[in-house]
């Protein structure tokens, strides 16, 4: 026989097209191309009406542009083609093709996905539950949207879908339970969700006032808790009138962040006050008192000690404030002495 590829041994290799237009070099290997990855125009993009997202903050839309100009977009967003229409709407990305637009890019990276309508709001919802850049109150507007397009299922069943505790889910609802004004600030990002947490639980006059303390004065939250539970339990006269619940607020304040030397006299002679009249417990769990401790208190009352070494009594009458102060310390020693 003289057809070569009829001799024993010998096979004729076969090639196929898509063997023809493989990558085989080493980086590609575990890699597989995508088919519905574009390079998308701006123009040609919308945003989708139903985004759970209502408020997107300019200054950090501003910095995720500059970034944009300089490294370009590093995460492609997802989109869907309406054909009837033939445009390309935003399922995932609207922060970042709005960024691009700021940019001056003219195309933005997108991978094309063909989401059923029936699961394109779930997953919508879904991603938007879970990130943390969403502020609280359109992450609660979220959830109560996914509850509803689930069939109205149960709160557990909500929280175990996105996969967050049956806890933080309730606080999040809790924003929707606050005033506009502050759910605004929230929106906004004047607010945030824990801060808010103190106002929950108060009359809505007190929770104006706490609220526009809160953020004006960019108070820790741990503050604004202890505040809230020290106004909460303050009786005050005409308690529907805004004024005198803002005046007696600010005199609350004064006792936990004195901004002064007279300030700090007061919150001393308050501490000393209660401890005379017995309910110092309250004093100390607004100011956040640590545990009494044997050492700490050898070691300042050896500091204090020292201190009034140097005290010319003759000199007390010419600051009475001081003597104030020290009369106070001694009604409260002494107090304190006759419990003992």
């Amino acid at each position: 026989m003289t057809d070569k590829a009829a001799r024993p041994g010998r096979s004729r290799r076969r090639f196929t097209v898509d063997a023809l237009f493989t990558d085989t070099r080493p980086q590609a290997t575990g890699v597989t191309d995508l088919v519905n990855a574009k390079e998308i125009e701006l123009g040609r993009i919308e945003p989708d009406p139903d985004q759970p997202r209502t408020v997107f903050d300019e200054e950090r839309l501003e910095e995720l542009a500059a970034s944009i100009r300089l490294e370009g977009l590093l995460q492609p967003i997802v989109v869907r083609y309406d054909g009837a229409r033939d445009v390309y709407v935003i399922v995932h990305g609207e922060r970042r093709w709005r960024a691009s637009q700021i940019a001056g890019q003219k195309t933005i990276p997108a991978l094309v996905r063909e989401v059923p309508e029936e699961r394109r709001l779930v997953q919508q919802l879904m991603e938007n539950v879970v990130r943390d850049d969403l502020n609280a109150v359109d992450r609660a507007a979220a959830l109560r949207a996914l509850r509803e397009q689930l069939g109205d299922v149960s709160w557990e069943q909500v929280a175990e879908t996105v996969g967050i505790r049956r806890s933080r889910l309730f606080q999040l609802l809790g924003t929707e339970k606050l005033p506009a004004e502050a759910q605004e600030d929230i929106q906004r990002g004047r607010l945030s969700e824990k801060q808010s947490r103190a106002l929950q639980g108060l009359p809505e006059t007190r929770q104006n006032a706490l609220r526009q303390l809160i953020v004006d004065t960019e108070m820790p939250a741990a503050t604004a808790s202890r505040l809230a539970r020290a106004f909460k339990a303050l009786p005050i006269e005409n308690d529907d009138d805004p004024e005198v619940v803002r005046e007696a607020l600010g005199h609350l304040y004064e006792l936990v962040e004195p901004a002064t030397p007279e300030a700090l006299q007061g919150q001393t002679r308050a501490v000393f006050d209660a401890i005379r009249a017995g309910s110092a417990d309250n004093m100390a769990s607004l100011l956040a008192a640590p545990k009494f401790d044997p050492n700490r208190m050898t070691k300042e009352l050896a500091a204090l000690a020292r201190t009034l070494s140097r005290v010319d009594a003759r000199k007390l009458a010419d600051d009475p404030g001081t003597g104030e102060m020290l009369r106070s310390l001694r009604d409260a020693l002494d107090a304190l002495l006759e419990e003992s």
